[in-house]
């Protein structure tokens, strides 16, 4: 899932100094000896140099501690954010229409584009070794808890066991346990383009705008030239060449290929990109009963094109970052958990929706529950399962800290 940006971390480092590289600031810091462990670097910017009476300092020191460490982007982190809500919000409502509104599979996508990229600067082994150990990790704690209880429940696993250790294809299990197991498609394609970005990179690179365009031709093979087989592998390839476009568009943003381009071209493509893929769906409903996006991957792959696109280009073009969020610090902190969460967020999510059924059920054995509270509401099963699945980021959380090579933290 694209909880990358999370492995960038918040760390504390050196205030931003005056621009100007013959300052006594820079000049100070070039001299000094590197600070002991676990200095405040507070302190030590306020010991080591001394401030001019008449330049005080440009920002509250305060607000230094809460600005993102050099790296994230918060305007990112807010898509990821946002892009999780949605997902939530559609699983306990089902609204067909939500994926047009804000396609966060698509966003999802092309952001943990834009972060593989940016870490394929290392070498590419030791980053797909961080970035499997980092997604494998919550996994396997998640699915000790949902195979168990599918075991209890009377499951008895068979050989594609083995996919629950290593999800190169669709981990699945009983029927009873079906709505949590399901949403793991998104953890073996993200595993996939992980595998597969070191040769994507290399072939984008070569012909970026191209290379980007032709993304789209092997899901307008699948859908009108060869049709794969209804199989664990046919489903992985139409879900590669639904979101292949998206996974370049980060390498695009990541290599500054859209910040080059025109805004008239961009725009004229992207809203043909969105009309189409809409009227696809709209036009297609009786194959599948809706014209919900993850139902038509054609749809899919050209909605989420045009729709991230101008999302991507809008960042490069203005240069945005929301920097400005941390004024606001309870929103920048929630933005902040999200991020630091999202794989959390992704696998505990529909338990949580599951479990908040029977907990109404309770309530509905206490009178005065009954009279005051809306328990018939989707609304309130909607609130309920929130609070659960915020339990759930407090109990669990702590396993995307030890997959990262941090020290767990109930909250980051």
């Amino acid at each position: 899932m694209s909880w990358e940006a999370e492995r960038q971390g918040y760390g504390a480092g050196w205030p931003a100094a005056p621009n100007d590289p013959q300052s006594p600031y820079r000049q100070q810091l070039r001299q000094d000896a590197p600070a002991e462990p676990g200095t405040d670097v507070h302190t030590l910017r306020l010991a080591r140099v001394p401030a001019a009476p008449s330049a005080p300092d440009p920002e509250p020191l305060e607000a230094q501690s809460r600005r993102p460490a050099a790296g994230r982007d918060r305007y990112f982190d807010v898509l990821r954010a946002v892009a999780l809500v949605r997902v939530v919000t559609y699983h306990a409502f089902g609204w067909a229409w939500a994926g047009m509104v804000f396609p966060s599979m698509g966003v999802m996508f092309a952001l943990a584009g834009t972060l593989m990229a940016k870490s394929l600067e290392r070498p590419a082994l030791q980053v797909i070794k961080g970035r499997m150990r980092r997604l494998l990790l919550p996994f396997w704690f998640w699915g000790f808890v949902v195979v168990a209880a599918m075991v209890v429940h009377g499951w008895v696993p068979g050989p594609d066991a083995l996919y629950w250790v290593l999800p190169l294809g669709d981990p699945r299990g009983d029927e009873w346990g079906i709505q949590a197991w399901e949403v793991l498609w998104y953890l073996r394609a993200y595993l996939w383009f992980v595998l597969l970005s070191p040769l994507l990179l290399r072939v984008f690179r070569k012909a970026p705008i191209p290379v980007l365009l032709l993304s789209l031709a092997p899901i307008l093979v699948f859908q009108f030239l060869w049709e794969p087989p209804d199989s664990r592998f046919g489903g992985g390839l139409i879900d590669l060449a639904t979101f292949l476009f998206c996974w370049l568009l980060g390498f695009a943003h990541h290599d500054e290929v859209l910040r080059r381009m025109k805004p008239g071209p961009v725009a004229t493509g992207s809203l043909a990109a969105l009309a189409f893929g809409a009227w696809y769906a709209l036009t297609h409903q009786v194959e599948t009963g809706s014209y919900d996006l993850d139902d038509i991957p054609l749809a899919q792959t050209f909605y989420c094109a045009g729709f991230v696109t101008l999302l991507m280009y809008f960042k490069a073009y203005y240069k945005v970052d929301f920097a400005g969020l941390a004024r606001f610090r309870r929103l920048d902190r929630i933005v902040t958990v999200f991020n630091r969460r999202a794989v959390t967020v992704y696998l505990w999510h529909e338990i949580a929706l599951i479990l908040a059924v029977p907990l109404i059920d309770r309530l509905w054995d206490v009178p005065a529950l009954e009279a005051h509270l809306p328990l018939e509401s989707q609304w309130f099963l909607f609130g309920i399962g929130w609070l659960l699945l915020a339990v759930a980021v407090l109990l669990c959380g702590w396993v995307e800290d030890v997959a990262s090579k941090k020290r767990p933290r109930l909250l980051p």
